[in-house]
């Protein structure tokens, strides 16, 4: 392989598309070098703006031995048949989460992305948030005690202030509205700090009148009593995020690039912190790490991304039939 990692960026279906092309078009380790689309002229004029080719057919992309990994912004329910052919086709893969609208379809990627040994990488870029690095550090430690309780708030007013595109509101190519966007990052820190839990209990609801939730609740149990519960939604303007721990020994809280904590440490007193030392790296820079020195990929992983979904279905399914769901 080359000194760069060369990227064929694969549909600007997503949001975050451009914003994935433009930094790594900027990155020294980094050269893109095709664009595929499902709308060859969408995928033209990206081609056109990045200074590289388009690519009619998404196999011809496979089969250059000059292209090394893909970088798939592509509608989710593409998810499956584009990481399973680039896995096949020893590909690199970076994903727009979620990874799959189905766990038959998540368990399928993994087995590709494992058995043909590809550097994958899913987009959960709040796992490098400082802030929660520090409440992470916190539980990790056992300075918090037993977990009994996280809450995990992410929404925004892209629905009430109309700038979300209308291809988000469509069931089939999203699999659901907030909860499955932007409820993901709670959802994958949930797991990242507790685990993979036992049930969960969904109630959504539409507020802007759209075919989708835009405004979503969970509440996750685990098997040692802990309870979760995952906010989200596209209707809401005021305090959009923030994250709360409680355990037997003390409490975390962190909003606003703000963390308030008590613990046996800080002898139970509130303590305030807004200058962190830890730190990750963004999981496009790990991506790229990752290929070009030939390491594991153990943060943002496929492992990871499988279990997000599987929580995803289960958050769905009870919301769907209003019963608690088993994970």
């Amino acid at each position: 392989m080359s000194q760069k990692v060369r990227v064929a960026m694969i549909s600007a279906w997503h949001v975050h598309a451009m914003g994935y092309a433009n930094y790594l078009a900027a990155h020294p380790s980094c050269e893109i070098v095709g664009v595929w689309d499902d709308q060859p002229m969408r995928g033209n004029e990206w081609a056109s703006d990045l200074g590289c080719k388009f690519y009619h057919k998404y196999e011809d992309i496979l089969k250059n031995p000059e292209i090394d990994a893909v970088a798939i912004c592509a509608p989710t329910s593409m998810h499956a048949d584009l990481m399973i052919d680039a896995a096949n086709a020893k590909k690199h893969i970076f994903t727009e989460k979620v990874l799959a609208l189905t766990n038959k379809e998540a368990k399928a990627i993994m087995r590709a992305v494992k058995k043909n040994k590809v550097h994958f990488t899913i987009s959960f870029p709040h796992e490098t948030d400082k802030s929660i690095l520090f409440a992470k550090d916190l539980v990790d430690s056992g300075k918090l005690g037993r977990i009994t309780y996280m809450r995990v708030r992410n929404v925004h007013s892209g629905s009430i202030n109309d700038w979300l595109p209308p291809h988000f509101y469509d069931r089939a190519t999203c699999g659901g509205g907030a909860m499955i966007d932007l409820g993901a990052h709670p959802m994958y820190l949930i797991n990242w700090f507790l685990g993979k839990p036992y049930a969960i209990s969904s109630s959504f609801t539409n507020i802007t009148g759209r075919p989708v939730e835009d405004n979503a609740v969970s509440l996750i149990e685990y098997e040692n009593g802990a309870i979760a519960v995952s906010e989200t939604g596209f209707v809401s303007v005021a305090d959009p995020y923030s994250l709360e721990i409680s355990g037997t020994k003390g409490f975390v809280r962190a909003s606003g690039g703000v963390v308030a904590y008590s613990c046996p440490e800080t002898e139970n007193k509130r303590t305030e912190v807004n200058d962190f030392a830890l730190s990750a790296p963004a999981p496009l820079d790990y991506w790229l790490d990752s290929i070009i020195n030939d390491t594991p990929n153990t943060l943002y992983s496929i492992d990871e991304a499988v279990t997000l979904t599987e929580i995803m279905t289960a958050a769905y399914k009870s919301a769907s039939n209003g019963k608690k769901t088993k994970v």
